[in-house]
Formats: C-alpha cells, structure tokens, sequence
C-alpha cells in the first residue's frame, strides 16, 4: 500500500518554493484541493491512488514555467521538469510514467479545437478534479485571482459574448465575466466521472447564480 501522505510531503517539500510566488490562482493551495478532490473521486470511481494522487498534486508545473518565461508553457512541455522534481523527491516508482501522460492530458477540452483523447480512470480523474477546482465559489475566486494578475478587466458589457471553441494558451479573454462563458459555465459538460459530475452539477448552479447577482449589480439594481 503507497504512503500517499509522505509521497505528498516528499513531493511539497520540492515545490513549494517554486509555487510560493504565484498570485494567479495557480499556487500550493489549489493543487492541494486538487488532490482531495482527486483523490475523493478515486474513493469513488477507482484508480489508481498513486498515479492520480501525484499527478494531480504535480499537473500545474507548466503554470510556473510560464511564470518565469512569460511565454505560454503547455502541461506537455514541462514534463521534463516534473521528472526533475520526482528525481529530487526520490519517487522512483514505474508508474512515474502513467502520472506524466495524466499530466500532460490534463488540459484537455471537448469544447476545445483539439477535443479530449484521454482514456485511463487515472486521466479521467485529475482532468475532473482540475476542472472542479476552477468551479463553484474557489473557482470564482480563481477567476478574478488570475485577472488582477494579468490585467484582465472585471467585464466589458460592450463586448459580445464568446462563441466556438476555446484553447487553453492561444485566447486572451476580454473580461474575467467573458471567461465564465470562455470556460467556466461549459465544464459542467466536461466532466467524465459520475462523481465528477454531481459535484459540478452543484458548483454550476452556483456560479450561474452568482453571474446573475453580478449582472443586476452592475447596472446598480436593488
């Protein structure tokens, strides 16, 4: 049986300085509610408890790359840096790989021009627990985090909403509200595992609720 708690601190111990300078919504805290939710889904979905767990804990490596370079960084691409941080946190384990093509799956979209290719439970639950994350109350927090850190205006009412697909990495939203309807609002239908989906069924209604006090706001309605 894998001691998951110290795989994790093992693993902690190596990324949290490399995370501590994040204010995007991308820092230790969302990856460790990723891995609860991860692994709450595994309890209910099967899996393996290993690969989801340091998959999860490990997916936004490519936010931190961005953040150096300022250049877009794809979960692909910083595959090789987190075999560094498996290295240096002595995980030697043959299924290191499995966890780097969850990783590199992770971003996958069925609205997105590329679609979703992933087929392994292990995949299947760190895309829904990442996604959750970006929903319901933290996910709106998460929002307005990353758009105060990339100057991203609150709402441009002017501009019309969006419409088509959407990539992670190739679209700059208008407004923070513009990335509800970009993203947010459409992973509900994203969701792969049943319990995935109940608990983003919840997190929608939610937001939705929350754009509707938003917009009566705005226009300075009681």
């Amino acid at each position: 049986m894998d001691d998951i708690d110290k795989i994790i601190e093992s693993l902690e111990k190596e990324i949290k300085i490399l995370f501590s300078s994040d204010n995007s919504g991308h820092d230790i805290y969302h990856l460790r509610r990723t891995l609860n939710i991860a692994l709450h889904l595994q309890e209910k979905e099967g899996g393996d408890r290993f690969i989801i767990a340091v998959a999860s804990f490990l997916h936004d490596v490519h936010r931190i790359i961005q953040n150096e370079t300022g250049k877009f960084c794809s979960p692909e691409e910083s595959l090789p840096k987190v075999k560094e941080v498996l290295e240096k946190a002595k995980i030697n384990d043959p299924r290191n790989e499995r966890v780097l093509e969850c990783i590199r799956l992770h971003e996958e979209y069925n609205f997105s021009n590329s679609g979703k290719t992933a087929k392994d439970i292990e995949a299947l639950i760190v895309q829904d627990a990442d996604n959750l994350d970006a929903m319901g109350a933290v996910g709106i927090a998460r929002v307005f985090a990353y758009g105060g850190a990339h100057d991203v205006p609150i709402w441009k009412p002017e501009a019309p909403l969006p419409e088509g697909n959407w990539d992670e990495g190739t679209f700059r939203s208008v407004s923070q509200i513009h990335h509800f309807y970009e993203k947010l609002l459409r992973l509900k239908d994203n969701m792969n595992t049943d319990t995935g989906k109940k608990i983003a069924l919840e997190r929608h209604g939610f937001m939705e609720n929350y754009l509707k006090e938003f917009f009566k706001e705005w226009k300075g309605e009681k």
